[in-house]
This record gives C-alpha cells, structure tokens and sequence, in this order.
C-alpha cells in the first residue's frame, strides 16, 4: 500500500508521521476519529487538510496496527 500523503521526516514533529506539507500527525488525526468525529468534521476544523488526507490518515493507522513487519519506505 501506498501513503502518498503521509510524510515521516526526522526534522518535522520528531520524525513522526505527518500529514505531507502539515504539522499535523496522524497521531492527531486518530485520536480526533476515535473521539466520533467524521472526516468531514476534521477537515473543517483543519482547513489545510482534506477528507481524503483524513482517510488516508486511517488507513495508515489500520496499517500499522496489522500485523505487517516491514518498515514503512519514505
């Protein structure tokens, strides 16, 4: 699977992994989900962000919460 819009650089939010071209983690964004709130919600509370970068934020976290072992490639 592809995360075009992830981005992990060790100089941005201690290398965790961000929204690309955001300081926003996916950290963040999981716990906003996780709290009730849509993709629709979030983005209008983050008008940088898009649904789209909302669900690819979810799809991330399903991907590191399965039981997959290879490192993610930046």
């Amino acid at each position: 699977m592809t995360f075009t819009r992830i981005n992990a650089d060790p100089n941005i939010c201690q290398g965790q992994p961000t929204i690309r071209g955001t300081r926003i983690t996916v950290a963040v964004i999981l716990r906003m989900i996780a709290s009730g709130m849509t993709a629709q919600e979030i983005a209008q509370d983050y008008p940088e962000l898009s649904e789209d970068d909302v669900r690819q934020a979810a799809a991330y976290g399903a991907w590191l919460a399965s039981e997959q072992t290879r490192p993610y490639p930046l």
